[in-house]
């Protein structure tokens, strides 16, 4: 009997091993998921330093700063466990806070990959940490943090996550754009309660982050209808459309970095072309409020 408990100890921490070893975390591949993700743009300001906070983020119920990602000790994430760092990414909880405000994206990153979350992870945990206090939101919402929970659970169901991301072009592609790049926070519209408008999908809107207005980017003939995967690939990579224009406000953000950090631009390139395949080969929805 003490020879079968101890060989089943022995597998159970074989398999422990294993587990942690499988996501411990890359961060190399967390760099280029950093960039698909248009560098985390929010969690720098113009002036940088990368992921040190800062960046606006303005709504209709307010103007809200990314915070500090960098390892700081003290302003940053640099105390927090993986775990704590995962929570706020995909669960909105913030350690020492609670309930992130929707302007925080959680609700798409929540079906980011466990690897891919590691990897991040691991990718954050490099950059030169920057003592950097978060600046207060300009927020005018009573029992704000209650608000926070009740539009949590109203339109940010839990959301479940595969143990690695999709291996298919398509549904790698898919995976990227709904749960890493997040081309639907700004391409899909929302209602009167900020939540996405999913028949929508892409559909582009008249009110996006700051009143700006966002392009249909269905492959309809009010979006991209006309665009192959190359043209799409060129705008993610160098911000340049079809008809030899560029990109301006927050895609040039993604795109480019912010901050003096990566974007799209600094992605993988199979990355890039698995998102612009799928992002061509959605329903084509008609909506002509995309920029004039």
């Amino acid at each position: 009997m003490a020879s079968t408990a101890k060989l089943l100890a022995f597998l159970w921490l074989l398999t422990v091993i294993a587990a942690a070893r499988a996501f411990a975390g890359d961060p190399a591949r967390g760099a280029e998921l950093f960039a698909i993700a248009g560098g985390c743009g929010c969690h720098s300001s113009d002036a940088g330093p990368v992921g040190a906070g800062g960046g606006e983020v303005p709504t209709p119920f307010g103007t809200f700063y990314g915070t500090n990602i960098t390892p700081d000790e003290e302003t940053g994430i640099g105390a927090w466990s993986d775990a704590e760092i995962d929570a706020a990414l995909r669960r909105g909880y913030i350690r020492g806070v609670g309930v992130s405000s929707p302007a925080m994206p959680y609700y798409r990153y929540a079906g980011m990959a466990d690897a891919d979350v590691a990897d991040l992870i691991a990718f954050l945990r490099t950059l030169p940490p920057v003592r950097r206090p978060n600046l207060p939101h300009d927020v005018a919402l009573p029992f704000a943090r209650v608000g926070y929970r009740a539009w949590r659970a109203l339109f940010a169901p839990a959301h479940p996550a595969p143990p690695r991301a999709p291996g298919t072009v398509t549904e790698h592609g898919r995976y990227l754009a709904d749960h890493v790049a997040i081309c639907g926070d700004c391409h899909t519209p929302r209602n009167l309660f900020g939540a996405s408008d999913s028949d929508l999908y892409h559909a582009g809107t008249a009110d996006g982050p700051g009143g700006a207005k966002v392009p249909n980017i269905t492959p309809h003939a009010t979006g991209v209808g006309d665009w192959d995967v190359a043209d799409m690939q060129a705008l993610l990579t160098y911000g340049m459309l079809p008809n030899f224009d560029n990109v301006q406000g927050w895609m040039a953000h993604v795109i480019d970095g912010r901050g003096g950090g990566p974007g799209y631009a600094q992605g993988n390139e199979a990355d890039l072309r698995a998102l612009a395949e799928y992002v061509l080969s959605v329903p084509p929805i008609e909506n002509t409020v995309g920029d004039d």
